[in-house]
This record gives C-alpha cells, sequence and structure tokens, in this order.
C-alpha cells in the first residue's frame, strides 16, 4: 500500500484497555534499575509492596496500541522507522495498581522532504478506566526515514510544534551517573517492549548492533531516575511532565551521565554513556514541583 496522510492521519485506533497490578509496577521499576541498593528507602519504595510507589513515568507503557507501523495497509517503511522523541505530562499520580484504557490518535504527520523522510507525532491519553479520570498524556516522535516527500498542495502535510529547551548555556547544576545493568534489557522487556534486538545477540547484529541494546524508553526512564534524585527528593508526586530526544543506543551495563539545569522548576538535562563519551539523550525537559 501507497503511504497516505489522510489514511494515517485520520486512523482509527481501538481502545487499549490494561489491567496492572503492584507486580508489574515493582517489575518495571526492577527493570530501571531500582532494587541495586536493597536497603535504600529510595529504591525500596518503588520494589516493595509495602508502602509501594508508582514511578510516574511508568505511564508510557500503558495502554499502548503497540507497533501498528508495521502493518503493511500503513504504506510505511517500517524497517526504517526511528523512535525520535518521547514526551509526557502527568495530570495525576498513578495508582501502583488498577484498569486503564489508552486513547492514541495521529496527531500530526509532517514531510520533511523526499530524501529526509516525515515526523509522526502520535498522542495518547491514559484514562483511569474506574472512574474516567485522565492520569497522563503521552506523545511518541517517531522518524520515518523511507517516507518524506508525500505532501502535495492538495494534502500539504503538517508543522511541528517548537520543542521547549531548557539546558542553559552554563555548566550544570548537578551531575549524576548511575550505572544500568547488564541483564537490565532482559529484565525491562518483560513490562514493555518484546523485541528481540534487546535479547538476542544474532538479531542486534543483523541490526549493525555489537549486541542487543537497551530499550530506548529504558534510558528514558533511567534519566526520569535521576531527575527525581536530583530535583523531587525522590518524591514521584513532583514530576509533572518529562520530555526527550533519543540520540544514540545504550548497551546493557554501560554507565550514563545525566547532567541537568533547574530554571525556576524546570529542569534541562542531557545524559551521556560515560564509557563512550557520547551522547544518548539530549534535550531533555522536566517540569517539577
Amino acid at each position: 500500500m501507497a503511504f497516505s496522510y489522510d489514511a494515517i492521519k485520520n486512523r482509527d485506533f481501538a481502545p487499549v484497555e490494561q489491567n496492572y497490578t503492584q507486580k508489574d509496577t515493582i517489575l518495571y521499576a526492577l527493570g530501571l534499575g531500582f532494587g541495586s541498593e536493597p536497603t535504600n528507602p529510595d529504591h525500596l519504595q518503588y520494589v516493595y509492596e509495602n508502602g509501594l510507589r508508582a514511578l510516574p513515568f511508568m505511564a508510557v507503557v500503558l495502554g499502548y496500541p503497540g507497533f501498528w507501523m508495521r502493518e503493511p495497509s500503513t504504506g510505511i517503511d517500517w524497517v526504517k522507522v526511528l523512535h525520535g522523541e518521547q514526551r509526557l505530562r502527568l495530570h495525576r499520580p498513578l495508582p501502583t495498581s488498577g484498569r486503564v484504557i489508552g486513547y492514541s490518535k495521529i496527531k500530526s504527520i509532517v514531510d520533511k522532504g523526499a530524501s529526509k523522510g516525515a515526523i509522526v507525532v502520535t498522542e495518547r491519553v491514559l484514562r483511569n478506566a474506574d472512574n474516567g479520570e485522565d492520569l497522563a498524556t503521552i506523545e511518541q516522535v517517531s522518524f520515518l526515514r523511507g517516507n518524506g516527500g508525500f505532501s502535495t498542495p492538495e494534502q500539504p502535510g503538517d508543522t511541528l510544534e517548537p520543542y521547549p529547551n531548557a539546558i542553559a548555556d552554563r555548566a550544570p547544576d548537578h551531575v549524576m551517573e548511575i550505572a544500568t545493568r547488564p541483564e537490565m534489557a532482559l529484565i525491562y522487556r518483560l513490562c514493555a517492549d518484546d523485541n528481540a534486538l534487546h535479547a538476542d545477540p544474532a538479531v542486534a547484529r543483523a541490526a549493525g548492533f555489537d549486541r542487543p541494546i537497551l530499550h530506548g524508553l529504558a534510558s528514558y526512564g533511567v534519566a526520569g531516575r535521576a531527575i527525581l534524585a536530583a530535583w523531587c527528593d525522590n518524591d514521584p508526586t513532583r514530576l509533572h511532565a518529562l520530555n526527550v530526544r533519543f540520540t544514540a543506543p545504550v548497551y546493557p551495563g554501560e554507565t550514563l551521565r545525566v547532567e541537568s539545569w533547574n530554571e525556576n522548576g524546570v529542569i534541562g538535562f542531557r545524559v551521556y554513556v560515560t564509557e563512550r563519551n557520547i551522547m544518548v539523550l539530549n534535550n531533555g525537559y522536566a517540569e517539577i514541583s
């Protein structure tokens, strides 16, 4: 099928209902490395059912519609799709267990040109199925490297909203290093993306990597860990937004260095792999109280 702006922009997503338990909440936290300090109260609050709290950015794995871009009817060259950015806005704290419904829609499709690809922004509202309250709004920005050049005067495509940038032109106000664990991708894939790229060495080599890579959203979650620790006193209710732009993959076992700046409650941050001195997350943006 040919790529069609109209067909994708008006795609009808079925609501995704999901029941999750405290065990799922704990597994998500373990998949981000919490529990590596098993007697630390800041870790235990996310991995122990006595006084359990949910990490706010767990919202990104709930009510997910799946990798719909792989369907032939979309006309999307899915092999060339990259996860470009992840955005999250929290409306209220996540329950540690419950029933949620994800309502997805296509927010925008931007034509960058035949040689530059296209950008698709998928918006998902996560709602408490029991009381109808909105819990979070999630945006996933996908870079379609093989689908640019579709726009015409009759079908011009959309424009991309400006990306907020809070990274200041000075030395970071705070620097934190968090070591990822060698088995982190194997744990994280149990609560989110089970793509073999994150587990099977042969699949990873076929994709051009030395070994399985860490999920981008796992790196995103580790960055969230640093923001909670540095600027929220490890209180998950104080984080209200968390956005990142993905720039390079991370290998499980590498150390992430999170550099952050506080501009009156708006946190800008970048993330580097210390072993390779390469930036893996850029334009990080968080809102705290």
